[in-house]
């Protein structure tokens, strides 16, 4: 996948006894990382060499110690969208090392030849990692990401359930709900609501309506599970996989009070480290300062994403 980049040709993009010091010194995992860094350097965010011996991170920060958790060749692709934080999170929650890149969206990364060759639908986020065999594994679509992560890292079952008991196949239900069901319909709930290039209210009604009376299957849910979770008596991929949306919940114009049970939901698990960390890789998460302020900040707020979006738009039609 990557072309011959050995610690000599790196050591050649720096002169000092310093820097060849410095690479002489990586792992190979943080070579791995001086490779894609050196390849690619226009389409990612990664840490610079000269940070490279703290770049096997933990919550995309520089400052993270090599060895703060387990160690794994994960590399994930994403950008702080509802579907981008869930990887992140699962990862945080589970303490796993890994590498990331933030694909700016705003720049049509998602569509260079690189990342089709990871996931050739040109969508965020996307992982790759070392399977069992040794050999590179592209992993995309969110749910089937922290699949794998859970079948393979989670061995305790922190966050998941053993296959074949009751509460694995209810996380199941729960996940792939999400992914038919609350992410596309809050998603045109935003679309028709903020990015629309004319008001269709016909549209916005739709979706929005749509997107409470799913909120509203959650909040009864909720209200029978004396823990507060999803599904049984613990925080699992199927709280972590409806977390972004529901906390974007003022963006597409839903008041959440009249689902108490979905906002104390909501909070509980901001509170914990794993998901707050996990919510703002790559850059800080803001879906909750949206919170309190007028449809008109709102709206102003979402003018250049609504440009970058029908361009986009018609790009795609032309293909």
């Amino acid at each position: 996948m990557w072309p011959s980049l050995t610690r000599q040709t790196i050591c050649s993009r720096g002169s000092s006894r310093a820097w060849k010091q410095l690479v002489g010194a990586l792992s190979s995992s943080q070579l791995a990382a001086a490779r894609a860094h050196a390849i690619r350097p226009q389409t990612q965010t990664q840490i610079p060499y000269n940070s490279l011996l703290k770049t096997t991170t933990r919550a995309a920060s520089t400052s993270q110690p090599v060895n703060m958790g387990i160690k794994t060749d994960i590399h994930l692709y994403t950008t702080g969208t509802p579907n981008g934080i869930k990887v992140s999170i699962l990862l945080e929650e589970l303490g796993l090392e890994y590498q990331v890149t933030k694909i700016d969206i705003m720049k049509n990364v998602q569509k260079e030849q690189w990342f089709l060759d990871i996931n050739p639908n040109g969508r965020i986020p996307a992982l790759t990692d070392t399977f069992t065999d040794g050999k590179t594994i592209n992993l995309f679509e969110s749910a089937s990401i922290m699949q794998y992560l859970v079948d393979r890292y989670d061995t305790e079952h922190k966050v998941s359930y053993p296959h074949g008991s009751r509460e694995h196949y209810q996380v199941q239900n729960w996940v792939y709900w999400q992914m038919g069901g609350l992410g596309p319909m809050q998603g045109q709930a935003n679309h028709f609501s903020r990015y629309a290039p004319e008001k269709i209210q016909y549209g916005i009604d739709r979706y929005q309506n749509e997107t409470r009376r799913l909120y509203g299957v959650m909040e009864t849910q909720l209200a029978s599970n004396p823990s507060g979770y999803l599904v049984g008596d613990k925080a699992t991929i199927a709280d972590f996989a409806c977390w972004g949306w529901v906390a974007g919940y003022s963006w597409c114009g839903i008041d959440i009070e009249p689902f108490p049970h979905l906002k104390a939901w909501l909070w509980k698990l901001k509170e914990r480290p794993g998901l707050d960390k996990g919510r703002n890789v790559p850059t800080p998460h803001t879906a909750l300062d949206h919170v309190g302020k007028s449809q008109e900040e709102l709206d102003k707020m979402a003018e250049e994403s609504r440009k970058w979006i029908q361009a986009g738009m018609a790009a795609d039609a032309k293909k």
